[in-house]
């Protein structure tokens, strides 16, 4: 059994500019098709697919600097953008500036391949940092991306085969601040404050407009957060054969004041590295509704009134329920309803007759 996996690897420096001038064809081509399906849909009423667009720039491969392939990928993914965000005309795509965009050069399957230890494309060989011996495997579509710092990586997907897991049992993992992740068996993950011993350095670059510093500082960071996420979601995976996680929204705590903490934690990052090492190893991923798992006692169900409420509970880490007088840590009870729920319990237990 075979399933799709997206690996990405750094391109080395020297052949940045190159990438740069390709770039900023790319970006040029967005903004063309930009004002095409702007004026058609304001002239005509009429929305251009993704092949209409092709055949306004048929041709223009050679004078761009552009495989045809890429120019055919820029336009499905405008259109794709275009319906996601239910906008008539995007933002363009700037190639200069303190708000241009980052490098971004698309490629379908067969347009990228490996030949004596190079990415070739274009015409053109990439050496890389080859981390996963891109040899052993077959080419789909991609891209080559740039970063905050100008470093340039190649990112393709291949076929890869399946490793199933021979974990056994079920998991429940409820996310929060204080530990990203607590397990109903127990198993945190602390929240290192990944940049906790960085800010005094961030500020001092901050201060000093050293922005190739603070671009620096914030990679580290966020390197730090996914080296974390990546070890303790493959440790869950390889132990359990269900996991199931609670439905915490990130998106709507980032608008409260706890948006600094809500960001470190890297919740939704947390579980897109889940789900997709779920999906590899043929095993079960669920997101559940998580409402009075916090409250509920784990043991007999019941919502006892010796139990954590609203912001003043906050602070209650420990709790006796009042009902069956089993005492509770609140996190790990919350992940013990999470598995409870998704397992077809309700999250508020089974009401006493």
């Amino acid at each position: 059994m075979k399933h799709t996996k997206t690996l990405k690897v750094r391109v080395r420096d020297k052949h940045a500019p190159l990438l740069r001038q390709m770039a900023r064809s790319v970006n040029l081509v967005w903004n063309y098709l930009n004002e095409l399906s702007s004026r058609a849909i304001r002239e005509r009423g009429l929305f251009l697919s993704a092949y209409d667009m092709d055949r306004y720039t048929k041709g223009s491969s050679k004078e761009q600097g552009l495989h045809s392939q890429t120019l055919q990928e820029v336009s499905r993914e405008y259109v794709t953008r275009r319906k996601q965000f239910g906008k008539a005309r995007l933002n363009w795509r700037r190639s200069g500036g303190t708000r241009r965009s980052l490098g971004w050069i698309p490629f379908k399957s067969g347009a990228a391949q490996w030949k004596s230890g190079q990415i070739c494309h274009n015409g053109h060989c990439f050496k890389v940092w080859d981390s996963h011996g891109l040899g052993r495997y077959r080419f789909r579509s991609g891209s080559f991306s740039e970063d905050a710092r100008g470093r340039w990586y190649f990112n393709v997907v291949v076929e890869v085969d399946a490793r199933p897991s021979l974990g056994q049992g079920a998991l429940g993992i409820d996310l929060g601040l204080k530990d990203v992740a607590t397990c109903s068996d127990g198993t945190r993950l602390e929240n290192g404050r990944f940049y906790r011993d960085l800010e005094p350095a961030l500020a001092a670059a901050q201060r000093a407009g050293n922005k190739a510093r603070v671009r620096a500082i914030h990679a580290r960071i966020a390197n730090r957060r996914r080296d974390a996420l990546h070890k303790f979601s493959r440790q869950l995976v390889s132990r359990y054969g269900e996991i199931l996680v609670g439905d915490v929204s990130s998106t709507k705590l980032v608008k409260t004041r706890m948006a600094k903490s809500v960001l470190d934690a890297g919740w939704g990052q947390l579980k897109t590295m889940l789900e997709y090492k779920c999906g590899h190893a043929g095993i079960v991923f669920k997101v559940v509704d998580e409402r009075y798992t916090t409250q509920a006692c784990s043991n007999c169900g019941a919502l006892p009134d010796s139990r954590p409420k609203g912001i003043a509970g906050l602070g209650m880490r420990e709790w006796t329920c009042s009902v069956c007088g089993v005492t509770h840590d609140r996190d790990v009870n919350a992940a013990r309803n999470i598995l409870a729920a998704g397992h077809g319990r309700p999250a508020v237990g089974i009401p006493v007759l």
